[in-house]
């Protein structure tokens, strides 16, 4: 009876509001507790994060800390709002109410929201692309091709990090929404057509939209990228199939969200029925390159960094779009392509099938040299060329017998075909050096003019 009179007994009275010794001993000892789970936290919970992120920086160490630091700030205040019985309700309406425990629980969510962030950010992403990059550099070092996998286009780790940050932000808004009960709150309403915004909707539509970009990452960047890695596939079929997932994903996604938003699916059809007709009428062309580039796609006749020939534009594919396609020209200069050129013109592909081709220069020497020499130099120009394949081996064929001189053509093969042009320029250059130091003439055309004037003064 003693101890529990001595626990009632009153420290502090401030109108309604009474502090008792239970309540203090109460605090303290939560207090105690987030004190002591705030140093374990940081002497050795907070540099075990730090070692697993690599290369986190002496700035995010610090806004680490000061979130945790802000967590259990957070957690003691909620504590005594509660055990001191100080929830005053700061705003109130017909719906809702906004006490002090609510204002607090808010701040709370936002440091939690703030941590995982951090965790999700700078610990699990940006340690996942260190690996990736210190193992392709591991690879270069040690004199090891990249594998085809390899070669797939990666989305940067900026863009994977947002999208977290999108995802935590919106579902914090959620949370919040529904802790002062807004969620039924209506933006916008039309009961004909059957739409009913409020915010609760909107921001789930949104973060299913954000959920699907999250989830092509995901296959796109960890499960498929390690299968492109294995199975050694091409840079062509992957963009592929990561545009088609991504398609399908993001067209799941759409139809998901508008069901949040609670607008029905008979009215998107009979638009959908509206906008066929107007592309019937008007947008044959960009309806026609719109399923040009699903045909591409799926058939792969031309794939991304294939180098092709578009009635004489040559360079190399880019990247592949539902509507046009970008070609990177020897020039460095991208052209845009409608995909339906890509699918009626005659488009040669020189590397379509193979990641090789034949080309071939012609030289002319003079009459009288020795032609098996001149074979002899040709193809020992072809193998000191470092862009030549020894395999399939660089051929000579003796064409013709010129008027002024006897015709030569030195083929070979190469994989680098934008560079070309500099290739049989390098090849031109050496041919000519060597004709010289073995004395052999490269003739220019040679005509004889004849005068009717000059064959009479002969005769007489």
């Amino acid at each position: 009876m003693n101890l529990q009179y001595f626990l009632d007994t009153t420290l502090f009275t401030f109108k309604n509001f009474t502090i008792s010794v239970e309540q203090v001993i109460y605090y303290s000892v939560l207090a105690l507790v987030l004190f002591w789970l705030h140093r374990i936290s940081i002497r050795r919970l907070l540099p075990k994060i730090y070692q697993y992120g690599e290369g986190v920086d002496e700035k995010s160490k610090r806004n680490l800390l000061r979130i945790v630091s802000f967590i259990f700030i957070l957690l003691a205040l909620l504590g005594g709002v509660f055990i001191f019985k100080l929830d005053i309700n700061l705003f109130s309406a017909t719906r809702y109410s906004f006490t002090i425990s609510k204002l607090v629980e808010v701040l709370l969510f936002i440091q939690v929201a703030r941590l995982l962030d951090w965790i999700v950010s700078k610990v699990m992403l940006h340690n996942y692309y260190v690996n990736r990059d210190v193992e392709q550099k591991k690879k270069q070092e040690e004199g090891r091709p990249k594998t085809t996998g390899e070669e797939v286009a990666k989305e940067p780790e900026s863009k994977a990090t947002r999208t977290i940050q999108y995802i935590v932000y919106i579902i914090l808004a959620i949370i919040i929404i529904r802790a002062f009960r807004l969620e039924d709150t209506n933006v916008f309403s039309d009961y004909e057509r059957g739409i009913n915004l409020n915010f609760s909707n909107i921001l789930t539509a949104i973060l299913v939209l954000f959920v699907a970009r999250l989830l092509v990452w995901l296959m796109t960047q960890l499960v498929l990228y390690r299968y492109y890695k294995k199975q050694a596939i091409n840079v062509g079929s992957q963009y592929a199939i990561n545009q088609l997932l991504k398609y399908v994903i993001y067209v799941l996604a759409t139809l998901m969200a508008l069901d949040q938003l609670g607008i029905q699916m008979n009215v998107i059809w009979g638009g959908a029925a509206a906008l066929l007709v107007g592309v019937g009428l008007g947008l044959q062309q960009t309806f026609n390159d719109l399923i040009s580039g699903i045909i591409l796609l799926f058939e792969r006749t031309v794939e991304v960094e294939d180098v092709v020939d578009v009635n004489g534009l040559v360079g190399k594919v880019k990247k592949i779009g539902l509507r046009t396609s970008l070609v990177e020209t020897f020039d460095n200069i991208t052209v845009i392509v409608p995909n339906s050129k890509l699918i009626v013109d005659n488009v040669i592909n020189w590397s379509h099938y193979d990641d090789k081709a034949r080309f071939h220069i012609q030289i002319g020497v003079e009459y009288g040299v020795d032609t098996a020499l001149v074979k002899k130099l040709l193809l020992k120009v072809a193998r000191e060329n470092m862009y030549v394949l020894n395999y399939p081996m660089p051929i000579v064929r003796f064409v013709d017998f010129g008027d002024s001189a006897l015709i030569f053509e030195l083929h070979f093969w190469t994989r680098n075909f934008i560079v070309i042009e500099d290739i049989k320029s390098d090849l031109r250059f050496a041919i000519d050096h060597i004709f010289r130091e073995n004395n052999i003439t490269i003739p220019f055309p040679q005509r004889v003019v004849w005068s009717p004037s000059e064959a009479k003064g002969d005769g007489s």
